[in-house]
């Protein structure tokens, strides 16, 4: 039997190793899904909103334990983690709070001589869930908390970094009062989730990854004719206009390129700055950068803590040793300290150029790529050009014409005009072009997989 060992990537030790379930296993699983669905989905949304409002509390009860089981597996501040486990819980009372309004059957009219019309918004069954570890907890629970909402049940393929994580979320789940079965955590290979993907008790899903993974799933799942969401990579750019507060724009570019260690899809990424403010951005970007602490993730002080992996680690450092190679300056950084642990330092490149990793590709680690823009419009044309569409940012004092900018001309999904974060339940998640299509939170990934159907009554 195949089995997956997780691995602390602070100290390199070993957390605890696991058994690769069997096809006939994690199919067994899926179709326990399905069963529980069939007797979920007769609970009112009222119901189910108590089940989420109960792994809410569930889950701030248990925040010390979480956070320190993802600072262990994938690296990440155990403030981040505090903060992870807050999101989520978060997301699971909106999603208790504004599901029934959001999920209501509407009334609607039909004909010309306006007969009555209902749209009702009904679940579909067992949604696939295909998630990252970078954030552990929040990455299944952003699924998780719509479907359960909207009726269906979840079958979750975590990433094997953080299986101790996902297992915990379900146990906690469970803990809480939700039947086992609505959602079950699976360890498969990737030749098996293929296989699910084409199980027809699948009815859809769902993946957060890079847009090679994307590309693949998406594929499988649209030969089967099954419905996707893929949050995929970006290279999200931060603008930086001739109108700036360079103090506002350094502080939130630090933040937003080191936030979770740099591993964050919808992170700033490349920072497209406008000639005028050029040089007195970069000399307070790089000094703020350089002064960033690295070390111990559990230990309060500490800035930056290890990325993932040594997997994670290679990739990072072959991005920018391949930059470098192509011409990249470095600024500060760019050299890994010898020693256990995956960590890499805080890194600034410069004089970057199409063709090099760091001007095209999506860096996953504290790595920022800095391009000269001759003035705001070849700005906004610079960061238009990536095949990606995540996030971005725009820093200017004049907040009305950023908003215009960003409304009307930036090509992204999310956009920050002078400040950074990362997820609100509030509002719309997801991107264009290569970082994928569909939308989470906010009321609209409730609907994702729901069969939106029009009733017409005479």
């Amino acid at each position: 039997m195949s089995t997956i060992t997780t691995i602390n990537p602070a100290t390199e030790e070993e957390i605890q190793t696991y058994t690769l379930m069997s096809e006939t296993e994690a199919t067994k699983r899926l179709e326990a899904c399905h069963d529980a669905f069939l007797e979920w989905r007769k609970l009112s949304h009222g119901e189910r909103g108590t089940h989420l409002t109960n792994i809410a509390q569930k889950l701030r009860d248990n925040a010390d334990e979480l956070a320190e089981l993802m600072t262990a597996e994938t690296g990440k501040l155990l403030k981040d983690g505090h903060r992870e486990v807050e999101i989520c819980a978060a997301i699971f009372d909106y999603t208790a709070k504004n599901g029934p309004e959001l999920l209501a059957d509407e009334e609607r009219t039909h004909g010309t001589d306006g007969k009555r019309g209902v749209v009702s918004y009904q679940p579909v069954g067992v949604i696939y869930s295909i998630q990252p570890w970078n954030f552990p907890i929040y990455q299944p629970v952003r699924v998780l908390a719509a479907n359960l909402m909207a009726g269906n049940g979840c079958v979750l393929k975590h990433a094997s970094i953080c299986t101790g994580s996902g297992q915990r979320l379900r146990e906690l789940c469970i803990e809480a009062g939700l039947p086992e079965d609505i959602f079950q955590v699976i360890l498969i290979d990737h030749d098996t989730s293929d296989k699910l993907i084409a199980h027809e008790k699948v009815r859809g899903v769902t993946l957060t990854g890079s847009d090679g993974a994307g590309r693949h799933v998406g594929a499988v799942a649209a030969k089967a004719l099954k419905k996707t969401v893929l949050e995929l990579g970006s290279n999200d750019a931060y603008l930086v206009l001739e109108d700036a507060d360079i103090e506002t724009a350094v502080k939130f570019s630090v933040m937003g390129r080191l936030y979770n260690n740099g591993e964050t899809c919808v992170s700033a990424k490349r920072f497209i700055v406008t000639d005028k403010v050029y040089d007195k951005f970069v000399g307070a970007f790089v000094a703020q950068m350089e002064d960033i602490k690295m070390g111990d993730p559990t230990q309060d002080d500490v800035q930056l803590g290890p990325l993932s992996s040594q997997d994670q680690f290679k990739t990072v450092k072959d991005q920018v040793d391949e930059s470098v190679a192509k011409g990249a300056e470095v600024l500060c950084g760019g050299e890994a300290p010898e020693g256990t642990g995956a960590y890499y330092p805080a890194t600034v490149l410069g004089d970057l150029e199409p063709g090099m990793p760091a001007y095209d590709d999506e860096i996953f680690g504290p790595v920022a790529s800095v391009i000269r823009a001759k003035d705001d419009e070849d700005a906004m044309r610079l960061a238009n050009e990536s095949r990606y569409g995540l996030g971005g940012g725009i820093f200017s004092k004049n907040e009305e014409r950023a908003l215009e900018l960003a409304r009307d001309h930036f090509d992204t999904g999310m956009i920050r005009i002078n400040s950074f974060g990362a997820a609100d339940p509030n509002m719309p998640f997801g991107g264009v072009k290569d970082s994928g299509y569909g939308r989470e939170h906010g009321g609209f990934g409730m609907k994702e997989f729901v069969n939106v159907k029009a009733i017409f009554l005479s």
